[in-house]
């Protein structure tokens, strides 16, 4: 009887165990489930726009923390603060200075879903064969991480940034006060230094973009010439400078701007007439009523390509996450959502079925719109009849003057912009 009782108790005590073992089972996902990845994105508010998270975080799973900021700022934080973002998004013209800072770490492209439908201005640095690559650090030449740890063109699968957005950049100005020109034929980059518009022009305060659009427009006015217009030497960074800094003595620039807002900002109070612009700031100007025509100079655009780069200290399940939002980008909706502010995609197709085909024909065929056509901020931004100043997809990017770049003298220019700002 006693032996019966002990072995009852035994019998008892395992079914208790085995019950309690099976509730925790049944309850595993819950008690050991993996903890969210939160993924922190740096950049600029041209991408990092609240409705994309929003719809990332929903797609992915995965929680996003946004950090924008003027394009100066963002890029010195991050190379010098690796462990401050998972991810970077801005311009090309910051992978020289992230690299070498040793701020980011190669993106594997066999990760890279859609890597085998990124086009070619992205991986050879021209739209079209017969386009020749244009000086400045097209983004092919800084795209592949080679055998010895440095950055060129040769094709590897290892990669300093995804490519994703991309555009050309020129100046915009309010018909109010400027008659419209004609594209590629009247306009020019010789516009920012008239004396007519005197005491009303800004310039995009970013030292490796401000540069350009001034050296495209003392180039265009005649009052000298560069060598290589990518690549400045020290006599031509200071000629140009002295240029710059007697015209601002003079009362020719109203203003220097460090985000898209801000430069919407000038011109809606009419401090300028007409600025280094972004597309998306010229989208939110027409969306506030304010003529804006965003200008295709007869000498060629300033072109840019977008960089998503990965950090150098994200590691783990964060940098499965920060793939995954990288994939997310290349798969559809962002390149349909920022198309409508003007932007271009580097697989543009497989957006093209979620945009309507009025918006295709508009943002990337350069036809009329049909209709009124919405931005990324809900309003209309496209009149009936409208066509996109400078043309198609391909006219735009066949017509490029300089890629946004890092110069050799990049800290002499650097050391030179500054002086300019406070002369």
């Amino acid at each position: 009887m006693a032996i019966e009782s002990k072995s009852r108790r035994r019998f008892l005590d395992r079914s208790v165990k085995a019950a309690a073992t099976g509730v925790l089972l049944s309850k595993a996902p819950y008690v050991f489930a993996k903890k969210q990845a939160t993924v922190r994105v740096m950049g600029t508010h041209v991408t990092l726009q609240e409705e994309l998270r929003q719809m990332a975080m929903k797609d992915l799973g995965i929680n996003l923390e946004f950090y924008p900021g003027g394009s100066a700022t963002v890029l010195q934080k991050a190379a010098a603060e690796p462990d401050s973002f998972d991810l970077y998004e801005q311009w090309s013209d910051s992978i020289n200075i992230l690299w070498q800072a040793g701020a980011i770490q190669p993106i594997d492209t066999e990760r890279l879903t859609y890597w085998s439908e990124i086009n070619s201005l992205s991986k050879q640095g021209k739209i079209t064969p017969e386009v020749k690559v244009a000086p400045g650090d097209s983004p092919n030449k800084i795209l592949f991480v080679q055998t010895d740890g440095k950055l060129g063109e040769n094709p590897t699968n290892k990669i300093s940034f995804m490519p994703y957005v991309h555009n050309v950049d020129s100046y915009g100005y309010n018909t109010k006060f400027i008659p419209e020109g004609v594209p590629y034929q009247s306009e020019s980059w010789s516009w920012l230094l008239a004396e007519e518009f005197k005491g009303k022009v800004g310039l995009v305060n970013a030292p490796t973009i401000g540069i350009f659009d001034a050296a495209l427009a003392a180039q265009a006015s005649g009052l000298m010439t560069f060598n290589d217009i990518g690549n400045l030497t020290i006599a031509e960074i200071d000629q140009l400078f002295d240029i710059l800094i007697a015209k601002k003595q003079q009362g020719h620039f109203a203003g220097f701007w460090t985000s898209v807002p801000q430069s919407v900002d000038f011109m809606e109070r009419q401090r300028v007439y007409l600025q280094s612009m972004f597309s998306p700031g010229v989208s939110a100007c027409k969306g506030k009523g304010i003529p804006v025509v965003y200008a295709a100079p007869k000498e060629g655009y300033r072109a840019w390509h977008g960089v998503m780069c990965l950090s150098a200290r994200t590691q783990g399940h964060v940098k499965d996450a920060a793939y995954e939002y990288m994939n997310w980008w290349l798969s559809g909706y962002p390149g349909a959502f920022i198309a409508r502010q003007g932007y271009y995609i580097s697989n543009p197709q497989r957006s093209r079925e979620l945009m309507t085909s009025d918006e295709w024909s508009y943002w990337y065929e350069g036809q009329p719109a049909m209709q009124q056509l919405k931005g990324t901020d809900g309003k209309y931004a496209v009149a009936a009849g409208e066509y996109r100043h400078g043309g198609s997809y391909i006219t735009r990017m066949s017509n490029i003057a300089v890629w946004n770049t890092v110069m050799p003298n990049y800290d002499y220019s650097l050391d030179r912009w500054h002086e300019f700002l406070i002369s």
